[in-house]
């Protein structure tokens, strides 16, 4: 009884230790918890931008990341009032961001039409309410375009998915102009690589995989070159 008894605290140690640990390795090394907005001079020289919500931004990285053609992927936070705001404002709900990433990409490589192919392979576009098991407004979903022809692209797409048979529900993502966005605090950032442990346990029990395999099926990953 006693040897179970450690066991079951041992495990509870294992998992406060996953998801504690990053954020008290912030504060010990007394990161700063304001987010940096980005301009256009930090843009890679040659390089495109694209800004994508969908959810958890943890989540948002890798599938674009992992892409020829592609500099850098930063996640951070649009669309809200708040000058600088942090990830506990933010993801309290508070302050009229979602959650997004922004996608450098060279368009002689990879296209913007591309891109919202991969998009869609990522989320569910007809939840208002949030993304799989992260519920809020600061976890919904949304295209935001840098220029007319993002906009007339991400009209273009959005509607071919509309028609596509695929959603049994109404398209809700929202297709509008981008708006300022900050860097997220740094450990956030290529947080699939930095806290991997972590980041599985949460992507395997957030219910997005299983949705996009339900939904896409063989479809869900596209021919394109990898890095």
């Amino acid at each position: 009884m006693k040897r179970k008894k450690w066991l079951i605290i041992a495990g509870v140690l294992v998992i406060i230790g996953i998801f504690a640990i990053p954020e008290a390795y912030a504060y010990l090394t007394k990161r700063n918890y304001e987010s940096e907005a980005i301009t256009q001079e930090q843009v890679p020289e040659g390089y495109q931008v694209a800004t994508f919500a969908g959810g958890c931004f943890w989540c948002m990285e890798p599938p674009f990341e992992k892409l020829k053609g592609i500099q850098e992927v930063v996640s951070g936070y649009t669309g809200g009032d708040t000058k600088n705001p942090s990830y506990k404002e933010v993801s309290s709900g508070g302050t009229g961001h979602v959650e997004a990433v922004q996608v450098y990409y060279d368009p002689e490589v990879i296209s913007y039409e591309q891109l919202l192919q991969v998009f869609w392979r990522q989320i569910n576009p007809t939840d208002d309410e949030g993304q799989f098991v992260d519920r809020g407004f600061q976890y919904t979903t949304g295209i935001f375009y840098h220029n007319e022809e993002q906009k007339q692209a991400a009209m273009e797409s959005k509607q071919q998915q509309a028609e596509s048979g695929r959603f049994e529900s109404e398209i809700v993502t929202p297709v509008q102009q981008a708006e300022e966005f900050y860097r997220a605090e740094e450990y956030h950032q290529d947080y699939y690589k930095k806290n991997k442990v972590r980041y599985d346990f949460y992507r395997g029990n957030s219910g997005r995989d299983d949705y996009l395999e339900d939904t896409w099926g063989s479809d869900r990953e596209l021919d394109l070159p990898k890095k």
